[in-house]
């Protein structure tokens, strides 16, 4: 993700200053038009606007120590507990700088297409000094108040795709079960009342039968699922549709899928459902 909004921020003409702890990474921020840095800290010293995106609750707290910089504002993008994200700003408020609670909402595939919405939450003055590059790596980018309101909407979001994209699959399989050819059925129901985001993001994973590919692995996204059911029992809210999806998850991963896109519940489904292709 991280590498994906890089990229179309350098297309959008920004001047961009990045750092990975992979060495790869870094070289694709250089190979996109971006300039690598030699280290978290250096990155705050370049800029004034800073996102991270990163895999763990433990990452954003490193980075969250490393970053130095008063009146720097840090839009935090990734998906985590709300807990973690109130330390880290916590840590960072006493450096002055202003932590964002800024989720996404789309995939790998879709950073790249700068295809993805943007869940602000936070200090309103700190927003308004960031929101110009907002549109250079999203289509659409939504302020919603207190600090950690991005995440929750996030979390509802994610609730949504974990069954839509579950959801897809179950009806691939039952048409091509039904004798219909997958491709025919993603043409055909892209354009129908029961079309989703997901049926058309994933869909043509599921028609080809490849999930290799992985814009969102199915070992990543449990990490999604498991904030999710935590925060909706928080909450008191039952979730029997995501719970009923969430078995199709880890069987997936049982199966030895977890490197897969999620789409690989496709697979899944065929395999209960005996359809050979």
């Amino acid at each position: 993700m991280g590498s994906a909004m890089a990229a179309n921020l350098v297309s959008a003409g920004v001047r961009v200053h990045g750092f990975d702890v992979l060495a790869t990474q870094r070289e694709a921020l250089k190979t996109s038009g971006g300039v690598p840095a030699t280290s978290v800290a250096a990155v705050a010293q370049l800029a004034e606007v800073l996102i991270t995106s990163l895999p763990s609750a433990e990452a954003l707290h490193t980075v969250a120590e490393e970053l130095l910089g008063k009146g720097r504002v840090v839009m935090e993008t990734s998906t985590l507990p709300i807990e973690d994200k109130e330390r880290a700003r916590d840590t960072l408020a006493k450096k002055g700088i202003v932590l964002l609670d800024c989720p996404l909402s789309g995939t790998g595939a879709q950073a790249r297409a700068k295809d993805l919405v943007v869940f602000v939450s936070g200090d309103e003055a700190a927003f308004r000094k960031a929101e110009p590059y907002l549109p250079g790596f999203s289509r659409a980018h939504y302020f919603l108040g207190e600090f950690g309101n991005g995440s929750r909407m996030k979390f509802v979001a994610n609730l949504l795709v974990a069954i839509h994209n579950v959801s897809t699959a179950e009806a691939f399989v039952l048409g091509m079960k039904a004798g219909l050819d997958p491709a025919t059925i993603y043409e055909v129901m892209a354009n129908s009342a029961g079309a989703s985001r997901m049926f058309q993001v994933r869909g043509p994973q599921m028609v080809a039968g490849r999930y290799d590919e992985a814009t969102i692995s199915l070992a990543l996204f449990q990490k999604d699922m498991k904030i999710i059911g935590e925060f909706a029992a928080r909450h008191g809210v039952a979730t029997p549709l995501f719970n009923a999806s969430a078995a199709i998850y880890n069987a997936a991963i049982g199966q030895g899928l977890e490197k897969q896109d999620t789409a690989a519940v496709c697979a899944v489904l065929e395999r209960l459902g005996g359809v050979k292709r």
